[in-house]
């Protein structure tokens, strides 16, 4: 099951954690909604390549990011979007487009935009496209160490 890795490394800490099965969506916006998850509480996860390899954007489903200010902000002025052929090998127990924002269990930096850190809970896809984890904010921090950013994003337009 692709959520195993995730499971087992919470499991292994204590944490406590909430799965929820939906049914199939793809989107972050459709899988909250799937899940009656808030836009602003679900976590989406965006592979980039920053400085020469792959890194992992975690930002709310509900918006977007503005990769012009993302560069300026890292100093990083080739940042862009990863296709996905450059990043699916990388999570070979997740379905393309279902990772969790767990950066460290597969070896990527991991940047967290900083109104996810204000929210008391956050849910995230937990590797496949039916299936989220929900889980306190203060777990995950102290699990991923993530690094917090004030990254300009704008809304997400509706699928």
């Amino acid at each position: 099951m692709p959520a195993n890795k995730v499971r087992v490394f919470l499991d292994s800490r204590g944490v406590k954690y909430v799965t929820i099965r939906h049914s199939p969506a793809v989107t972050a916006a459709e899988v909250a909604a799937s899940a009656h998850v808030a836009g602003r509480d679900f976590a989406k996860t965006v592979i980039m390549w920053l400085g020469g390899r792959p890194a992992m954007v975690v930002l709310p489903a509900s918006r977007r990011i503005v990769l012009h200010d993302l560069r300026d902000l890292l100093a990083s002025p080739e940042a862009r979007l990863a296709t996905e052929s450059e990043f699916r090998d990388l999570f070979p127990d997740c379905e393309l487009g279902a990772m969790p924002p767990f950066g460290n269990l597969y070896g990527l930096p991991v940047y967290v935009e900083a109104s996810l850190s204000e929210e008391r809970e956050i849910a995230f896809n937990a590797g496949s496209h039916t299936e989220i984890i929900k889980m306190a904010y203060d777990d995950y921090d102290a699990l991923v160490q993530p690094t917090v950013l004030e990254f300009i994003t704008t809304r997400a337009t509706p699928a």
